[in-house]
């Protein structure tokens, strides 16, 4: 088997809907934060699908539905037909609560109507599984097809299986990524009972001023081919997925590895599988939540992991522009990874301002993406993409531009 490699992205994030939207939106430092929230505010279902497929599919289900339809045209695939033998086209989507619109939805109508407000497609909607089936069906992908739960990292290791089916040749290609819409009155009063959500309602990863994360929705979808195939059928390729790591800090059930131990493995493993060095490195997209913890813990994470190249890499967080998209985050960062190595650029850290004491990397302040710095402009940039999640889950991709 050949190299894996990206061919198409899709994104429907609180900047807009569209990959590139994401791209340029948080290139030239905009926000989607609205009243403390990343909320989609731009997606209307009615432009992407039809009442019946609306009222089929939870919302976390509708925004990874259209988030694939981008990716399958990026890659210039027929939407109705993969380019490949379907039963070699796979489906792995991550999430980290799934349908819990529905989930709440069915518990108010149990309680005020009783049984009979219960409707039939309340399991098919909110099991999580649903936005790999949903995609799947849609696109006659035949092949491996499962959710992935792992909180925060749902979306990266989604990903990485992804790439572990083509090199083992079980896929020749997989359609991949996260989605998440779980702003609900349960989630966000769950979240804010463990003193999780920022009470100011601001995202600022890596900041002196930081109070917690700002919750977001949306959905990231890359299409991973195996590079032999790809290049035979005449197709675009965006990025090489070069390496992943995964590892477990088996620390606590919510808080990271205060050293970010488990984070610095799964840097070092995605390294590893890429056959690079932490010289090789040129960006990094941080997990970067805006919580306390989680940004003291990876800037030390990346200290172990990549030593004295780790004060001069860019690291910047998409956090700060939309929010923390739960089990879509690693999804949505990858896509957004891909485009800015694409253009060699590293986008902000937005509303970086306050530098607190141990946190010392290049956050990358100013508000706009800048030229990322290479030592050979012929060379394909690479990127580190983090993803870490409640549980302990560490998931890492090593992405190189085309």
């Amino acid at each position: 088997m050949g190299d894996v490699v990206i061919t198409g992205v899709g994104a429907v994030t609180p900047l807009g809907v569209g990959a590139r939207v994401l791209h340029e939106r948080w290139s030239a430092g905009a926000s989607g934060i609205e009243d403390g929230e990343g909320r989609c505010g731009a997606y209307d279902p009615a432009e992407h699908l039809s009442k019946k497929e609306a009222r089929r599919a939870d919302r976390c289900t509708q925004l990874a539905r259209v988030a694939a339809g981008e990716a399958l045209a990026d890659a210039g695939w027929d939407a109705d037909a993969p380019p490949y033998d379907p039963e070699l086209v796979g489906c792995i989507v991550g999430t980290g609560i799934g349908g819990i619109h529905t989930l709440e939805g069915a518990v108010h109508d149990l309680r005020d109507r009783g049984p009979v407000g219960v409707g039939p497609l309340s399991i098919p909607l909110m099991m999580s599984n649903a936005p790999a089936a949903a995609v799947a069906l849609r696109h006659d992908l035949r092949g491996l097809t499962y959710g992935v739960v792992s909180a925060c990292a749902a979306g990266a290791h989604a990903i990485g299986s992804a790439a572990r089916a083509i090199q083992c040749g079980d896929a020749t290609a997989v359609v991949c990524g996260g989605s998440e819409a779980a702003i609900t009155p349960l989630s966000k009063t769950a979240f804010a009972a463990m003193d999780a959500l920022s009470p100011s309602g601001v995202s600022r990863p890596f900041d002196a001023r930081r109070d917690g994360f700002v919750m977001g929705e949306g959905a990231g979808v890359l299409v991973l081919e195996d590079g032999d195939a790809a290049r035979e059928r005449g197709a675009r390729i965006l990025a090489t997925l070069r390496g992943y790591g995964a590892t477990s800090d088996a620390h606590h059930l919510t808080a990271p590895h205060p050293e970010g131990q488990g984070a610095a493995r799964a840097v070092r493993h995605a390294l590893r599988d890429a056959g690079l060095e932490p010289a090789d490195v040129d960006y990094v997209n941080a997990h970067g939540t805006s919580t306390p913890l989680n940004d003291r813990a990876e800037t030390r994470a990346l200290h172990e992991a990549l030593g004295e190249r780790a004060t001069e890499v860019p690291v910047s967080s998409l956090k700060s522009a939309i929010g923390h998209l739960l089990g879509a985050a690693g999804a949505v960062e990858a896509v957004a990874t891909v485009l800015a190595l694409r253009d060699r650029v590293a986008p902000p850290t937005v509303g970086w301002a306050e530098r607190e004491e141990g946190l010392d990397l290049d956050y990358v302040p100013g508000g706009s993406a800048r030229p990322l710095a290479l030592d050979d402009p012929e060379r394909a940039p690479v990127g580190l993409s983090n993803s870490f999640g409640f549980g302990g889950h560490n998931a890492v991709l090593c992405l190189e531009a085309a």
